[in-house]
This record gives C-alpha cells, sequence and structure tokens, in this order.
C-alpha cells in the first residue's frame, strides 16, 4: 500500500508530503479538465441541435424520438460503468470514454435522416453517460484523499465548461456549418484528453484515508460498512438509494428551469424574449457561482447543514420565482433558485460514492440524470392541468423535500478502506 502511505503522510506534512502533494494536486487539475470538457462538449452539441435537425428533415417528433438516444445510452451506461470502474480503475475509464465522447460528438452533423441520428445519439449518450459516472467515482476518491471537500469545484468545472461551449457555439452557429463546427469539438476534445489523460493514466485512484475527520456525526457508522463479501451492506444501499433521490431533485429543478423558465417569463409576465432568455442564464450563473464557493461553505457548514440550508433557500427561491408577479422578483427568484441548488448534487454524489464507491455514483448518477429527464415533460403536463406558475412550484417542493431527506441521512455511514 505504498500510495495509501504517501497520501497519509502528505496529509500530515511528513517526510515525502511534498512529492504526494503534488501528484494529488496534478490529479485534480487532471480532473477538473475533464469535467470542464465534458460540459463543453454536451453544450456545443446542444447548440447546434436546431442546424442538425434541419439537416436532417426531421419533424418536432422526429427529432423527440431520436433526442431519447442520448438519455437511453447515458442511462444504460451509468449502470454498467460502476463495475467498468472496479475492474479498470476510473481513471482509465474517464480517459476512454473522454476520447469516445470526443468522437461521438461530430457524428450528428453525419446524418442525413431522423434514424441515423437517433442511432449515433445513442452512441453519443453512452460516452455522456460513462464519463459522468467515471470522473465522478475518480473525484470521490480525489476528495477523500485532498481531505478536503472539493467535490463542488469539480461541478462548477462542469457548468463553466458548459457556459464556454454555449458561447462559442452560438458566436460560431453564423459562420460554420454544424459539420465544421462539431469536427472542431472533436479535435478540441481528443486535444485536452490527450494533454490530461497521461496524468489519470499514470497515476492510480489515491487510496482512501481510514478515518476522515468530518463536521457530521456520525459519517463513521455502520450504515456505510461494506459486508464480508466486500458489496455494501443493504443498508448502505438504502442510503444510497436516499442521496440518489436527492439528486433527482436537483436535476429535476435544472431540467425544469432549462426547458419552462423563459416561457414562463414571457407567456405569463409579458417579458420581453431577449429578458425572458436571461432567466436560465441567471439561474446558470448562479448555480456556477454557487459551485466555486461550494468548497468554503462545506468547510464551514458541513455536508448536511449544506444539504439542508441549499434545499430550503431552492425552495424559497423557487416559490417566488413561480408565484411572484413581476418579471425582475422572478428573475432574483431563478438567482436565488440557483444558489440553493448548487452543491446539492455533488454533495449528494460525493456521500453516495462515499459509501458504495463507483456503484453508488453510478447510482446516484443515473437517478440525478433521471430527474433532469423527467423534470420538462412533468412540468408540461401540470402545466396543462393546472398553470406553468403552479407546475414550476413543483421544483419548491421537491427542493424542500432534498433539504429533508439531508437532514434524515445525516447520520449515513462512509465506506470504510478495503
Amino acid at each position: 500500500m505504498p500510495l495509501l502511505n504517501k497520501v497519509r503522510t502528505a496529509a500530515s506534512g511528513g517526510f515525502g508530503g511534498d512529492t504526494a502533494h503534488h501528484s494529488l494536486t496534478r490529479l485534480r487539475s487532471a480532473l477538473t479538465l475533464f469535467f470542464a470538457l465534458d460540459g463543453f462538449l454536451f453544450a456545443g452539441w446542444v447548440v447546434r441541435i436546431p442546424a442538425v435537425k434541419q439537416q436532417t428533415g426531421a419533424s418536432a417528433g422526429d427529432l423527440g424520438l431520436a433526442l431519447l438516444g442520448v438519455s437511453a445510452g447515458a442511462v444504460v451506461t451509468m449502470t454498467l460503468t460502476g463495475r467498468l470502474c472496479r475492474r479498470f480503475g476510473s481513471h482509465a475509464v474517464t480517459v476512454a470514454t473522454a476520447v469516445l465522447l470526443s468522437l461521438s460528438v461530430a457524428l450528428p452533423a453525419l446524418t442525413r435522416s431522423p434514424l441515423a441520428l437517433g442511432l449515433v445519439l445513442l452512441v453519443f449518450g453512452a460516452a455522456y453517460g460513462g464519463i459522468n459516472v467515471a470522473m465522478n467515482s475518480a473525484a470521490v476518491d480525489l476528495v477523500a484523499a485532498l481531505r478536503r471537500p472539493v467535490m463542488p469545484s469539480f461541478h462548477a468545472a462542469f457548468s463553466l465548461g458548459g457556459m464556454l461551449g454555449a458561447g462559442i457555439g452560438g458566436l460560431l452557429a453564423g459562420s460554420l456549418s454544424p459539420t465544421a463546427h462539431l469536427l472542431g469539438l472533436t479535435v478540441v476534445g481528443l486535444a485536452l484528453t490527450a494533454a490530461a489523460g497521461p496524468v489519470l493514466l499514470r497515476h492510480t485512484a489515491p487510496g482512501r484515508p481510514e478515518s476522515l475527520p468530518t463536521r457530521d456525526a456520525g459519517n463513521q457508522r455502520d450504515a456505510g460498512r461494506r459486508s464480508a463479501s466486500g458489496k455494501p451492506s443493504r443498508a448502505a444501499r438504502r442510503t444510497v438509494l436516499v442521496f440518489g433521490v436527492i439528486a433527482l431533485c436537483t436535476a429535476y429543478g435544472e431540467g425544469a428551469l432549462a426547458d419552462w423558465g423563459a416561457l414562463h417569463l414571457e407567456q405569463d409576465l409579458g417579458a420581453h424574449p431577449g429578458v425572458a432568455a436571461a432567466g436560465y442564464s441567471v439561474f446558470a450563473l448562479t448555480m456556477t457561482a454557487g459551485r466555486l464557493s461550494g468548497t468554503l461553505l462545506l468547510e464551514r457548514l458541513g455536508q448536511t447543514r449544506t444539504l439542508v440550508a441549499g434545499g430550503a433557500t431552492a425552495a424559497a427561491g423557487m416559490l417566488l420565482g413561480a408565484l411572484a408577479p413581476t418579471v425582475w422578483a422572478t428573475l432574483l427568484g431563478f438567482a436565488v433558485t440557483g444558489l440553493g441548488l448548487a452543491n446539492i448534487f455533488p454533495v449528494a454524489v460525493a456521500r453516495a460514492g462515499a459509501i458504495a464507491g463507483p456503484d453508488g455514483v453510478a447510482t446516484a448518477s443515473t437517478l440525478g440524470y433521471g430527474g433532469m429527464l423527467l423534470g420538462p415533460p412533468s412540468i408540461g403536463f401540470l402545466a396543462d392541468w393546472f398553470s406553468l406558475p403552479v407546475a414550476l412550484t413543483t421544483v419548491a417542493v421537491l427542493a424542500a423535500g432534498a433539504a429533508a431527506m439531508g437532514y434524515w441521512a445525516r447520520n449515513a455511514g462512509t465506506r470504510t478502506a478495503s
């Protein structure tokens, strides 16, 4: 166990600590780049969906079915990636799926029919789901080795990468064809993977310290202990599901605001289309800012208080955003919602991974991704039955539920080192 010993020495500042600390710093930088690359490539594809729709001659219904390929590929792969991480290591799987994601992002622009588009999006979705589980699994191990709650910083990199990818894609949309743009994304993705990949491949995942100090009392209790067979106990699996549902509640709100926030501002409040379009941007900006400050927040409050405070803040913000009678009050509500939701998903995934390793990350990520898929259609159905403002209050209800579940799981155990 030489690497584990180095990590412990580095944490205590003993002999050899500088070398181990430098190694962990390089791992953190490389892993941060992969999170940013994931957001960058996905956003770059999203902004070219209208052009690809026109190119393939797809109707709105055809496009909707084709886009289900991304979801189907992601969900299926997420359930399998945990096993791949256990067998080959999360670092190797992260690099492999980054290569696949970079290559597959160019495929939609090469299609000429809705059927072909749906098939290539299955591949793209598989790569997207795989890299999300693998890099989150690697991040969970690195967070434990660093003894600092830096998980939100990785997700902030994802958000920043997504904003950069969407911004550049919007600027290039008028001058570059979808083929040239998405092929350019492939080149960028492969180049960045070639730069950061060797760092991950040269270093195995850092070992977990046997005991990690935490502000949340009871984190080492039996709920997280592993059975003699090496698999998480039944109590641990139940706890992982709780954190997965917490991730679902967060992603539900993100998906709902992405698809319905602008429509609410324009349709219900009479906002100018430009102001309405800013609704999700405000939400995304405050979410990114919240994640950038997430490490400091976690160090001061601990995981449980961060979950509870975040859920309560998001619930209050979304009630304001859904029911406020003016545009600017609604925008303020969206901003507060972004701040509240910012760190719930990273903390939920980190806690699930600490309890059950890659399988825990896979479970929480799959449920979270399911929430993002569930949000928009659920809001649509409820808007038909009641109204859009009433439908958007479900985001507040689920955020409050996430806060309650976070408090209930405050004594959930963490996975002990083998």
